[in-house]
C-alpha cells in the first residue's frame, strides 16, 4: 500500500482502498482521513464494477470533533458479493 497517499488519481485511490479493505472493514470517514480519498463511495463503485465483492452496512459514528453522524457506510469484502 502507498503509505504517502500523495497520489490522488482515481487509480491510486482504488489501489489504496482495496489494499485497506483486504485488512478489514473501513468506513467513509476513516477512508477520507487515513487514505486521502475524498469520495470513497465513487471508488467503491468503481471497485465493484471491476468485480470486487464489496458490501456495506450503515452505521452511526462520532467524528474527531465529537459530532455524531448517522448512515455512515462501512465497507467490507465478502466471499460471495452478497
Amino acid at each position: 500500500m502507498d503509505i504517502r497517499h500523495g497520489n490522488t488519481s482515481a487509480s491510486a485511490q482504488r489501489n489504496r482502498l482495496l489494499a485497506r479493505l483486504q485488512l478489514g472493514p473501513i468506513d467513509t470517514l476513516t477512508a477520507r482521513r487515513e487514505l486521502n480519498i475524498l469520495m470513497p463511495a465513487a471508488r467503491i463503485k468503481e471497485l465493484k464494477e471491476r468485480g470486487n465483492p464489496i458490501s456495506k452496512q450503515r452505521i452511526s459514528m462520532t467524528d474527531e470533533q465529537g459530532r455524531t453522524h448517522h448512515g455512515i457506510a462501512l465497507y467490507y469484502l465478502t466471499q460471495t458479493g452478497e
